[in-house]
């Protein structure tokens, strides 16, 4: 799921530099979608071994990214519960056509 917007990301398993979210356009490769990423943390970073980036929200080229497990999780049910409320939404709105 996107840090950001709370998107789906639909495959998880290869997320490039280049991947953005297809709903508000933010870097997937980010910190932010870390498992490692923790703020307070030296370098905001859980593990040892990574260099410091700059900007969390931006796509970066650290060899210790892999998709926070919350993300994921949230990301599988997260398009269910989308589908339902934009039925509704629908079904809401053709009351008024």
């Amino acid at each position: 799921m996107c840090w950001y917007c709370g998107s789906p990301i639909i495959n998880e398993e290869l997320i490039g530099r280049s991947a953005r979210c297809e709903t508000c356009g933010k870097d997937l490769r980010s910190c932010k979608n870390c498992r490692f990423y923790l703020p307070g943390s030296r370098g905001d970073c859980r593990e040892s071994g990574a260099e410091g980036q700059h900007d969390k929200e931006r796509a970066n080229f650290c060899d210790w990214f892999s998709l926070d497990e919350k993300f994921r999780k949230q990301s599988q049910g997260l398009s269910k519960e989308r589908e339902k409320a934009e039925a509704s939404k629908n079904a809401f709105d053709n009351l008024f056509k």
